[in-house]
Parts: structure tokens; sequence; C-alpha cells
């Protein structure tokens, strides 16, 4: 399947459409990525150099694809780190042109705002753009659990009030709210898939690094398993076990980037595998 990917790249390390384009390929999707910004390496470092790419940039590389006719072999379109509120509506035409020409097509909208450890990281406007634009338009929101409290307006203290944020966020559009950040039993750390019909939970033990980028990945990877089977629960189970298989190996490598190359078997193949147990 097609995703046309819309985030931001960098050329050392693995963040945005670094850290999603290739595990989608692993998986056997054609992607298509549009870089909302180009930098040497993402912004935790302190410094970096490059430059965000302007709206209509943008705009002309999406009305580009249209030009091939391509739209109607799009099967989704993955947005994460904008850079700049001004370039989402670029990203909201994309989801409309790609559903216009082909209905089955998916928006899956990864709004990045924030963590638990930064705060609010991104430009005044970005997350009222997600909250107010992208939220009603997408199918699939990712946000992580600092991000599902700042949209959904409320406190995550633990599990229950994610099912109920989610839920609230549902009735605003999206069908699927995929939660990560969550915490879990015994110091564990948890995601959850809440839809209307069904809700699951998967908890993994917590690994003792903080990986730029892990969330980039959890998105693109649930998308693209969700592509493959259409089950919440089972795209759940697979993204975890993939993504705690990255983390995993990233810790034992002593490096600070995601080790998504070294591990990419462990993507398609997690060498653990942790099931997912409904809980509404």
């Amino acid at each position: 399947m097609a995703i046309l990917s819309i985030q931001s790249a960098v050329a050392y390390g693995h963040v945005g459409n670094s850290a999603a384009v290739f595990p989608l390929q692993r998986l056997g999707h054609e992607v298509w990525p549009i870089d909302t910004v180009q930098f040497s390496n993402h912004t935790g470092y302190g410094a970096w150099r490059g430059r965000a790419w302007d709206a209509a940039t943008i705009a002309e590389v999406i009305a580009g694809i249209g030009d091939r006719g391509a739209w109607a072999g799009c099967d989704a379109v993955l947005s994460g780190y904008l850079g700049d509120a001004a370039l989402g509506e670029a990203v909201l035409a994309a989801a409309a042109a790609a559903k216009a020409a082909n209905p089955a097509a998916l928006y899956c909208c990864d709004p990045v705002i924030g963590d638990d450890h930064t705060g609010v990281f991104v430009k005044p406007g970005i997350a009222e753009f997600f909250r107010d634009r992208a939220l009603p338009m997408a199918d699939i929101l990712t946000p992580n659990r600092f991000e599902l409290a700042l949209l959904a307006g409320c406190e995550i203290a633990g599990v229950d009030d994610a099912l109920a944020a989610a839920a609230s966020l549902r009735a605003r559009g999206p069908r699927l709210v995929l939660v990560t950040s969550l915490a879990g039993e015994d110091g564990d750390i948890a995601m959850l898939a809440a839809a209307d019909d069904a809700a699951f939970l998967v908890s993994t033990p917590r690994v003792p690094i903080l990986a730029d980028g892990a969330g980039d990945l959890t998105a693109a990877l649930f998308l693209g398993f969700f592509l493959k089977s259409g089950d919440d629960g089972a795209a759940l189970e697979e993204t975890v076990s993939a993504v705690h298989a990255v983390i995993d190996a990233t810790a034992r490598s002593g490096q600070s980037e995601l080790q998504i190359v070294a591990a990419q078997e462990a993507i398609v193949s997690p060498p653990r595998r942790f099931a997912a147990r409904r809980i509404a």
C-alpha cells in the first residue's frame, strides 16, 4: 500500500520521516515522503543546522503528486511534526485529495506538540491547529499522554482517564485513538488503542532511555500494521512489540539515536511479543 508521509527529516539520526519511512518500507509499504524541515539533527541536541520549508513549497510538492494522477493509489496520509502551523493546511489538502480519489484512504495524524519531559515544544498556533483543524479530519490520532491531556483539556492520571479522553476526541473526529507513554503497572509503560467498539491495552517493561523519534516510529508502524490487518488489537500488538525491540536494541547499543537500521529484522519479526488485553 502507498502512504504519503508529511513530517520532519534529519540527516543524522532518526526522527520524523527519518524514523518513519524505512520501517514502513520494511513492512512492504510504498512511501512518498515530504519533509517539512530538513535539519542536520533533531533539536534535542540543542544546536542544529538547516531550515523549515515554507507552506507554499510543501503545497507545490503536494500539487505535483496530483499532477501524476497518483491520488487514487494513495492508501493513507501520515502527518507528524510540522514546524509551522501554516504547513497544516497543506497537509489537510493532501488528505482531502487522497480521500476524494480513494474514499477508503485514511488520514493518520500524529499531533506532535510536546511531552511530559519538555512541555510544549512547538511554535504558537500548532497545538490549536491540531485541536481545531486536524483532529476533525483524522481517521487515526496518535497522541502521547501529554498531548492527549492537552487536546482533551483534562488530566490523565491513569488508563481510565485516557479512555475517557480518547472517547471525547473520537466524538470530534477520529474513529481510532492510539495513546502512547501511559504509566502501566509495576513501573511498566503502556499503549492504548481505543475505538468506539473496543479498547486494547499493551504493557511492556520500561527501558531506561529517552529515545527521540520513538513516537514518530510508533505512529508510522501502527498505521502500517493497521493497513495490513484492519484490526486495532493486532496492530497494537505488532507495534508495541516492534517498538520495544528497537528501543531495547538502542539501550543495549549505548547510542542515543534509535537503532532502526541495526534492529530492522526485529521490526518485521520481533523477538519478544506482547499481547494486547481488551479493556473495554
